[in-house]
């Protein structure tokens, strides 16, 4: 692990999952919450464009015929949460079920233990904090609202999803971020998990920095000379 005791930057972009929280708490509760609900809600939501936008891209995506029945694309639903698919349509359907669970209070979220504290200090000393996740904007909103060190969502300047910015694998989704931001390249500094989402932030010119999670799917990845931490307590952020 390379040590790297200061970082200055004028805005953080954090990553969700097996980077703030753990993979399984999304991947078991969140998924297990949203996998019955998933024919009932898309019949009971018919009219909501988001909804039928999402809709016909899963027949689209999923291969099927554009007159494909509910029961066809619920399937196709089910097999990409089987596969952990980051599927932008699903992530749209996913992200309004969640929502209504988060302001039903029948879901929480999970942070892991060193990421508020560092939160805090962070946006204290003045570093603005935004999200850039594949799930999507509308559930990514409650996720930090409903944590159980209360809402965090004063401290998030922005979110981004794959709808809005483009995918985690492109640089010119960050790019897209930065102008968002307006900040320069430089002085965004991008946390994930995943190898590939450090390459293309850094080939827009964001500073990257690893997050090497221990019994998280992507512990093992090779990082190539990317730098890695396994805690944000490791992570020493200061303005710019």
């Amino acid at each position: 692990m390379t040590a790297h005791p200061t970082w200055t930057a004028r805005v953080v972009i954090l990553d969700i999952e097996g980077t703030t929280s753990a993979a399984g708490f999304v991947q078991g509760d969140l998924y297990d919450y949203a996998r019955p609900r998933l024919r009932s809600w898309i019949s009971s939501h018919a009219s909501d464009p988001a909804i039928v936008a999402a809709v016909a891209a899963t027949r689209s995506e999923g291969g099927l015929a554009d007159d494909a029945d509910l029961d066809a694309v619920v399937a196709v639903l089910h097999g990409w949460m089987d596969s952990d698919v980051k599927a932008t349509p699903l992530k749209t359907i996913q992200g309004q079920i969640w929502a209504a669970g988060f302001a039903a209070g029948e879901l929480r979220s999970h942070f892991f233990g060193d990421v508020v504290p560092q939160l805090r200090s962070w946006h204290d000393r003045g570093v603005r904090l935004a999200v850039f996740s594949s799930g999507s904007v509308a559930s990514q909103v409650p996720w930090f609202r409903h944590a159980d060190a209360g809402d965090l969502t004063p401290m998030i300047e922005a979110y981004f999803d794959t709808v809005s910015a483009g995918s985690k694998r492109e640089a010119s989704s960050y790019e897209k971020i930065a102008s968002a931001l307006g900040v320069p390249a430089g002085e965004a500094l991008f946390l994930t998990d995943l190898p590939a989402e450090l390459d293309a932030a850094r080939t827009a010119g964001w500073q990257v920095i690893g997050v090497r999670r221990a019994g998280e799917p992507n512990a093992e990845a090779d990082f190539g000379d990317h730098p890695v931490v396994e805690s944000f307590s490791e992570i020493d952020v200061v303005a710019s």
